[in-house]
C-alpha cells in the first residue's frame, strides 16, 4: 500500500510538472510568498515612514515603484502588504477547510437526518451572497485582521462540506471501509484513518483555489476601508488610498492591482494543475 501511495504521489507530481500553466501558477504563487516572507530583509524602507519631501513621486531609483500621498515607499508597503494578505489568504482558508471537513464528513459518514440538516445549512449559506455576508458582518464587527480572517473563513466553508461529503459517501461502501467494520472499528477511528485520508484530493484543489478568492475578499474589503486599517499596509487599502491620485499618480492603483491579479492567477492555475494531475483519468 505504500507503495502504491508513493507511485500514485510521484505521478501526480510528473503529470504537474508537464502542466506549463500550473507550473507557471506554482512560480507566482512561489515569488509572492518569498518576496513577502522575506519583506523585513528586503524592503528598502520602513512601510510606515513618512516623507514629505517625496510626496507621489514616480518611480525611480530611489523609489522603484514610486511614493503615495505621505511620501511612503509603495514597493516597501507591497511587500509588507503581502503579508497580510498571504496571512489572511492561508489562516481564512484553513478555518473554512476545517470547518467543511467535519461537516461534510458527518453529512457523508453517517446519512439520513443529519445529511439532511447540515445540507440545508450549506444551501441556505450558499443563497447569501458571500461578498455581502462578509460585509454586513464586518460592519457590525471592529474591522481588524483577525475578524476578516475569522468571518471570511466562516463563510468559506460551504464548497469543501460538499466536496468531502460526496467523497465520503462513495468511500463509505467501499471494501477496506466494510472490513475496518466487520473488524469492530470505532467510527471516529473509521473517519479519521480510513476514509478521510482517502478523501482529500479535491479538498486540497479547493484549498489551494480559495486562497486566491480570500485574498480577493480581503482586499475588497481594504478597498472599502472595512479591512485591514492604517496604517498596516494590505493590497485593497494600497488600491484605495491610489483611487484619490489616479490621474496624477498611477502607479499607487497599478502596482497593487497588478499584485493582487498576479496572485490570484498564479493559485487559480496551481488549483486548475492540481486538480488535472489528480485526476484519475491521467493517472491511466
Amino acid at each position: 500500500m505504500m507503495a502504491n501511495a508513493e507511485s500514485f504521489t510521484s505521478r501526480t507530481i510528473h503529470y504537474l510538472m508537464k502542466n506549463k500553466l500550473a507550473v507557471t501558477g506554482g512560480i507566482l504563487v512561489l515569488l509572492v510568498f518569498v518576496l513577502s516572507i522575506l519583506a523585513p530583509w528586503i524592503a528598502p524602507y520602513n512601510p510606515a515612514a513618512i516623507d514629505i519631501k517625496n510626496i507621489l513621486v514616480g518611480p525611480s531609483f530611489s523609489h522603484i515603484l514610486g511614493t503615495d500621498d505621505l511620501g511612503r515607499d509603495v514597493f516597501s508597503r507591497m511587500l509588507w502588504g503581502g503579508r497580510i494578505s498571504l496571512e489572511v489568504g492561508f489562516v481564512a482558508v484553513g478555518i473554512a477547510t476545517v470547518i467543511g471537513v467535519i461537516l461534510g464528513a458527518i453529512a457523508g459518514y453517517y446519512g439520513g437526518w443529519v445529511d439532511s440538516i447540515i445540507m440545508r445549512a450549506v444551501d441556505i449559506m450558499l443563497s447569501i451572497p458571500t461578498i455581502f455576508l462578509v460585509l454586513a458582518v464586518i460592519a457590525i464587527l471592529e474591522p481588524s485582521i483577525i475578524n476578516i480572517m475569522i468571518v471570511i473563513g466562516l463563510t468559506g466553508w460551504m464548497e469543501p462540506a460538499r466536496l468531502i461529503r460526496a467523497e465520503f459517501i462513495s468511500l463509505k461502501e467501499r471494501e477496506f471501509v466494510i472490513a475496518a467494520h466487520a473488524l469492530g472499528a470505532m467510527d471516529v477511528r473509521i473517519i479519521l484513518k480510513h476514509i478521510l485520508p482517502n478523501g482529500l484530493s479535491p479538498i486540497l484543489v479547493s484549498a489551494t483555489m480559495g486562497i486566491g478568492g480570500a485574498i480577493l475578499v480581503e482586499s475588497a474589503l481594504s478597498f472599502l476601508g472595512l479591512g485591514v486599517q492604517p496604517p498596516t499596509p494590505s493590497w485593497g487599502s494600497l488600491l484605495s488610498s491610489g483611487k484619490d491620485n489616479i490621474e496624477i499618480a498611477w502607479w499607487l492603483s497599478a502596482f497593487p492591482g497588478l499584485a493582487i491579479l498576479v496572485t490570484v492567477l498564479g493559485y487559480n492555475l496551481l488549483g486548475e494543475g492540481i486538480r488535472d494531475a489528480l485526476d484519475p483519468r491521467q493517472q491511466e
